[in-house]
């Protein structure tokens, strides 16, 4: 058993915290009541009060918080699906991880977009292997295709443009790299997924392109950021000038994109289309398949539900518990 969250588990230093400042209200209650009346007198004025009830309450809640605190740190367990065989293509995604991707003309920031697109992009495409690139001013292949889905989720994580000291925008270095990943004898289909903002490609890409498509390889764009545009924040504060002084604005070039991917034989998308991974994966599928071993899986079973039930019941036990006695 091990928790999704565990750094949340520090919450439950609510619940001693509170058992310590119910302590100090009792102590100063009790202090109080002597100065103002002897004990005698006290004990009648007090006479619907249940001190029983005033602590089990309490108690109640103190509770109800812990399971709480346990219940979003969220308990799990592991269990593994067995490695089988199943029919798949090759696919290869183009991560662009230059500075302009950190421009926030999207929320929070066109890097971010991009890598939540291609997480819900990796999990519809299951099944197939699937292989990353990064790219910036170069490429390199950040991993081999293969049916690990869990290892590329950790490197699409730590993407940034930290990874390649060269930047700049060099999409053809990224179709020439991803063209060197597939297997030249296999029969599976290939394709190459580009997710960019699509600024400062080159006419040479175009070109790129087109060799890849005579190879058997299909090219498909994702389009990240919007044609408005925005500013690049530096890494030490501030934003990009160019060599006058002036502040650099970033754009998505969409018409290039479209160029890129009709040299490609694809078609392009936007990553802020809702529709978008359902209409590129359906293109994806059309893929020639073959056989493809696919890896032990791990699932989790998760448990919070069963904290959150009781959590629920002892808080409404405490609002319906009266602490006066009649």
């Amino acid at each position: 058993m091990t928790f999704e969250n565990p750094d949340l588990l520090f919450l439950l230093w609510v619940v001693p915290l509170q058992a310590f400042l119910l302590w100090v209200y009792w102590r100063w209650r009790q202090r109080t009541l002597r100065l103002l009346v002897a004990p005698e007198l006290a004990q009648r004025l007090l006479l619907g009060f249940s001190v029983r009830r005033f602590w089990f309450k309490n108690l109640l809640f103190g509770v109800a918080l812990a399971l709480l605190v346990l219940a979003i740190a969220n308990p799990r367990q592991a269990t593994k699906t067995a490695a089988g065989t199943g029919q798949g293509a090759d696919i290869v995604l183009a991560l662009d991880i230059s500075r302009s991707m950190l421009a926030r003309d999207v929320a929070p920031s066109r890097l971010e977009q991009a890598k939540l697109f291609t997480q819900k992009l990796v999990q519809a495409l299951e099944g197939n292997r699937i292989g990353l690139v990064f790219f910036a001013g170069e490429a390199f292949p950040q991993m081999p295709l293969s049916t690990d889905y869990e290892a590329l989720s950790v490197f699409l994580q730590n993407a940034g443009p930290e990874f390649i000291a060269n930047q700049g925008t060099a999409p053809a270095s990224a179709i020439e790299s991803a063209g060197r990943m597939f297997e030249s004898n296999a029969a599976a289909g290939r394709a190459l997924v580009v997710i960019s903002d699509g600024e400062n490609f080159g006419e040479n890409a175009l070109a790129q392109a087109q060799t890849a498509r005579s190879a058997g390889m299909i090219l498909h764009a994702v389009g990240v950021g919007t044609t408005a545009g925005s500013t690049i924040p530096q890494p030490g504060g501030g934003t990009k000038r160019d060599a006058a002084g002036r502040v650099v604005r970033t754009r998505m070039d969409a018409a290039f994109l479209r160029e890129l991917t009709r040299a490609g034989g694809g078609s392009m998308y936007l990553a802020d289309d809702a529709s978008a991974i359902k209409s590129l994966t359906d293109n994806l599928d059309r893929l020639q398949k073959t056989a493809v071993q696919t890896r032990a899986k791990t699932e989790y079973r998760l448990y919070f539900q069963w904290l959150l039930l009781p959590c629920l019941l002892l808080l409404l036990m405490e609002q319906v518990l009266w602490w006066r006695r009649k």
